[in-house]
């Protein structure tokens, strides 16, 4: 094993540690076959991508505070039922629309296979961890909780700065709440530009998730293919067998903001 070669660890939470693409599917079926039966299998996987992908950036735009949560939540369903054929959504129909996709997305959340191991081996090597996020902190906590990372607090979020990533002060604010320097500290994310590009400009160390598998190599950042990759690029070595007696994380459940 290398160098350690930082003394803390931010984490993203979607499609990082807990399978929101999965949840974003399940809760795209419940709005396709309520709303835009029409559609075929093919067409409805569609429908998740675009949904996933937010081609006309209404995400990005609430991340920079420029409108709400449920606000980017109708836009982008206003936009996909104008892609896919669906009908208008007055107030009365997005409220429902709302309601159906919520109850379908939090029945679908789970963490990824490998979260847990790599929280493990974080507490094995002693090193403090938390999460920040680009959606409203009590959110997230539920999210936790449910998927069994409730050890993980959220250190930043929306809630914060009323914007979030790759804002450099949502970034350092983690840091201090968790205690450590920027250039000591890691950051691991999906997206390229807002996680891991976004925390490098920061001073951190940006380490990119390639969630959904594409192989692709930004050049710029390191990259993880697999959480279970993550220790070796942190230069710390993967958790030992249950039962040999590694030490709890520093930090975890009594982290500030549980």
């Amino acid at each position: 094993m290398g160098e350690r070669r930082v003394d803390a660890v931010l984490l993203d939470i979607d499609d990082t540690l807990v399978d929101t693409r999965a949840s974003f599917r399940a809760a795209m079926h419940h709005v396709v076959a309520r709303w835009m039966p029409h559609l075929d299998a093919a067409r409805r996987e569609e429908a998740v991508l675009h949904w996933a992908q937010d081609p006309r950036g209404h995400y990005r735009a609430y991340t920079r505070g420029e409108t709400t949560f449920s606000g980017q939540r109708r836009l982008r369903g206003t936009d996909l039922h104008a892609t896919f054929g669906g009908p208008v959504l007055d107030d009365e129909a997005f409220a429902r629309w709302e309601e159906g996709y919520e109850a379908a997305f939090r029945a679908a959340w789970a963490a990824r296979p490998d979260a847990a191991a790599l929280l493990d081996a974080l507490d094995a090597a002693g090193l403090p961890y938390g999460a920040l996020t680009n959606v409203e902190g009590g959110y997230q906590r539920a999210q936790l909780d449910a998927v069994g990372l409730g050890r993980l607090a959220v250190l930043g979020s929306m809630d914060d700065l009323g914007r979030g990533k790759p804002d450099p002060g949502l970034f350092h604010l983690a840091c201090r709440r968790l205690g450590s320097e920027p250039a000591r500290t890691a950051y691991l994310g999906d997206e390229v530009d807002v996680d891991a590009r976004g925390a490098r400009d920061a001073g951190l160390l940006g380490i990119w998730f390639d969630a959904h598998g594409t192989g692709t190599d930004p050049g710029d950042v390191p990259v993880a293919r697999s959480l279970a990759e993550v220790p070796a690029l942190l230069g710390v070595a993967s958790p030992p067998a249950p039962g040999d007696g590694a030490p709890g994380s520093r930090f975890g459940a009594g982290l500030p903001g549980r």
